[in-house]
């Protein structure tokens, strides 16, 4: 089976531009009516400091899951308190308004569908238009929704298909994470999130576990036992896939050479080929030559 090129559509106008990054996918954004479920578009967003939404409806069905930051959330008249593991849904009918803490901007992935079995889906999960839950354990929906955004970013014809069944997952794995947890699974978690972000944002500059840890104010050995409870990896493993996908756009854009973007990690070039490959499954050079 080939694939079918397509050139990606321009971001529709309910996609905020408010963002200092973003990693979107946009699958069909004039779906059929009598389609039971169809997926929109999707992706990630790290919102800018003045993002700000005030919607009286939207033409989709939405989840939206934030991994950081905090703000506020009024959905339908109801207020809600945004954090990190905050899942909040909502649809045509149902007015929103989204305003990050100062100081705090957000994080957040989101999905966009529609149809019956769409809405029937959010039913089974508790998750109906209009709901503002909290997960103990985000972990499985991070990794949901970064499938998703793979799937998506697919050029082949079973690709609606794929996403389709994805967002079933997901919502089941949103119900599997929306167990409440006890107050020492909550402190865990509290911890895991600071740790994580501070990941994110000093990835470039970290070289080892260690440094991770000493920055964060936590033992090594519970650095890692956070990470495998919440994250199913190693944090250094976690470190390595933010390092390699920012060497693969640097290769990607700015015309670098393997070596010179292995210095700017400051990794031994052989050893950065084989984390690069181990990351994404081809060598830095088999990564250009694929790209033209």
């Amino acid at each position: 089976m080939g694939k079918i090129p397509r050139k990606s559509p321009t971001p529709p106008a309910f996609v905020s531009q408010q963002v200092t990054a973003a990693r979107r996918f946009y699958q069909n954004l004039r779906p059929k009516p009598n389609r039971a479920l169809t997926v929109v578009c999707g992706g990630w967003e790290q919102c800018a400091p003045d993002y700000t939404i005030d919607r009286k409806t939207f033409p989709f069905l939405s989840v939206e899951f934030v991994t950081a930051g905090r703000g506020e959330l009024v959905l339908d008249g109801v207020r809600h308190l945004l954090e990190p593991g905050s899942v909040f849904t909502y649809g045509p009918g149902i007015s929103q308004h989204i305003r990050p803490a100062s100081g705090s901007p957000l994080s957040k992935y989101f999905v966009d569908f529609t149809g019956e079995r769409g809405r029937a889906l959010l039913r089974e999960c508790n998750l109906v238009p209009g709901t503002c839950t909290q997960l103990a354990t985000p972990a499985e929906a991070r990794h949901a929704f970064e499938t998703l955004i793979r799937l998506g970013a697919g050029h082949h014809r079973t690709t609606a298909r794929m996403c389709e069944l994805q967002l079933e997952l997901l919502l089941l794995a949103l119900v599997r994470s929306t167990q409440p947890g006890s107050p020492s699974e909550r402190r865990s978690l509290a911890t895991f999130e600071r740790c994580r972000q501070h990941i994110d944002s000093h990835y470039l500059s970290l070289d080892t576990l260690e440094q991770a840890a000493t920055a964060c104010h936590v033992d090594s050995a519970y650095l890692c036992r956070l990470f495998q409870r919440f994250q199913s990896e190693t944090p250094f493993r976690y470190l390595q896939r933010l390092q390699m996908q920012w060497a693969a756009e640097r290769l990607q854009t700015s015309g670098r050479l393997v070596r010179e973007v292995a210095d700017e990690l400051r990794i031994d070039a052989f050893q950065f080929s084989r984390t690069f490959k181990r990351i994404h499954g081809v060598s830095p050079t088999a990564f250009l030559s694929s790209r033209g």
